[in-house]
């Protein structure tokens, strides 16, 4: 509207900052020092999110870490899949109690996990099918806002209560998202929507997969597969972007269902959890505009034009590639790439598989011939999340909820380690630079 463009005027002559205010006032932007490094900003024995040390005050690249609880996830993916069984659950005991669980624990878990996979009678009819939103992650967030209405406590902040909440959460947020999507397919696609009944006694993976399927049929290599993804998603440390939001809320006192809905909010972002997205599609438009995009030389002039703003969504990024952290290697695309390989090339995925790995090989290189950029770079786990999904027939809606049904997991422990450890509410500085005025009366305003 054109009242509105004439607002948007008045609101950008007033809300920019110059670039050299920040650094006057030596403001760590993004909450980031110079070396692109993050800004100290809590403890936490959940989660190490390692890609570099510190020399003599520089940084220097090493070979990425991801730890659960000092475990290294390579560690638990590689047992995992050598004793042929499903990680995911383990990772969730593991994350929220900090130990690995016993073959007991672990059964015990698996059927807490059944029991809250429901939803309370007539939420799905009510919150879901009645009110249908064109994106799930919105719908995500507000079925969890919405789950405070059916808790007898919801705002009891007790380890107690939060953790029966947490439970609960991380066991539905599965059924949300693929119910989230089937009601997506009837009121915006006009397709069939079909809702299967319950199965107990499924790992998470075979669960989503079910769900998802009309046939409910999927392979116990695609289960596996999709169980790999889980176990690299439920966790990142308490720095990242949602993470961090959900311990911001829990710091105030808040309820667990705002703390867990501002973490999906935040993942919902393209700068975050909607990054895997715009790589599929990246890969996609390199196909579509190149010959033979298994052909590292082709793949590497189109991103050469993705990088000069010709090409691409003119943001000039080259989507799957670094990291904030990592920077010779991120582990997660590491496990996902040589686990996902075997499955891609039997489901007809080749081309798009050889064509993520040439984005891979020759970015690093652009960047410096383009940019003049000499850091390290790497692939990041959007790189081949995407494709992954894509193996698995798992549709583009779900991309990003599927990584929130995971990263919840994460959500939760922090919130659960910053109502035990931290006593104090987050609260940053900001700096005002604005010039006092004297105020004027409306009469004599022009």
């Amino acid at each position: 509207m054109e009242a509105i463009s004439k607002l948007c005027g008045e609101l950008e002559k007033n809300n920019s900052i110059r670039p050299s205010d920040f650094e006057r006032y030596h403001v760590k932007r993004g909450l980031r020092n110079e070396d692109g490094t993050g800004v100290m900003a809590g403890l936490t024995r959940i989660c190490s999110v390692e890609g570099y040390y510190i020399l003599d005050g520089e940084k220097v690249a090493k070979e990425g870490k991801l730890s659960y609880r000092g475990y290294d996830i390579n560690n638990i993916v590689e047992n995992c899949v050598a004793e042929n069984r499903f990680g995911f659950e383990e990772v969730v005991w593991l994350l929220l109690f900090g130990e690995l669980p016993t073959p007991a624990q672990l059964t015990s878990l698996y059927e807490v996990i059944d029991v809250c996979r429901f939803l309370p009678d007539d939420f799905i009819e009510d919150m879901m099918i009645k009110n249908p939103s064109k994106d799930i992650m919105n719908k995500l967030a507000r079925c969890i806002l919405g789950l405070y209405s059916y808790d007898e406590n919801p705002d009891d902040i007790s380890v107690q209560n939060v953790l029966r909440q947490s439970m609960q959460l991380i066991a539905q947020f599965p059924t949300i998202l693929t119910v989230a999507y089937q009601v997506k397919r009837r009121a915006f696609y006009g397709k069939t929507m079909f809702l299967h009944p319950i199965k107990r006694g499924l790992s998470t993976a075979q669960y989503i997969l079910r769900q998802t399927r009309a046939d409910k049929k999927y392979t116990d290599e695609e289960a596996k597969l999709l169980d790999i993804i889980l176990m690299l998603h439920a966790d990142h440390g308490g720095g990242n972007n949602s993470t961090f939001a959900t311990r911001v809320l829990t710091s105030s006192g808040t309820d667990t269902y705002s703390a867990i809905a501002a973490g999906i909010g935040s993942l919902k972002g393209p700068r975050h959890g909607g990054a895997n997205v715009k790589t599929t599609n990246m890969m996609y438009e390199i196909m579509a505009n190149v010959p033979d995009s298994t052909d590292e030389s082709q793949v590497k002039d189109y991103l050469a034009k993705i990088l000069r703003k010709e090409a691409g969504d003119g943001l000039g990024l080259i989507y799957g590639m670094g990291h904030a952290v990592y920077t010779i290697s991120d582990p997660r695309a590491v496990i996902l790439k040589n686990s996902a390989r075997e499955l891609a090339y039997q489901a007809g995925y080749e081309k798009e598989f050889k064509t993520l790995e040439n984005v891979e090989k020759v970015t690093p290189d652009l960047l410096h011939e383009i940019k003049g950029d000499d850091k390290e770079i790497c692939a990041n786990v959007d790189l081949y999340s995407g494709l992954c999904y894509k193996v698995l027939g798992i549709p583009e809606d779900l991309f990003t909820p599927l990584f929130a049904g995971s990263r919840v997991v994460g959500w939760c422990a922090h919130r659960l380690e910053e109502l035990t450890s931290s006593k104090r509410i987050i609260r940053p500085a900001y700096k005002s630079v604005s010039q006092r005025r004297e105020y004027t009366p409306l009469n004599k305003r022009k």
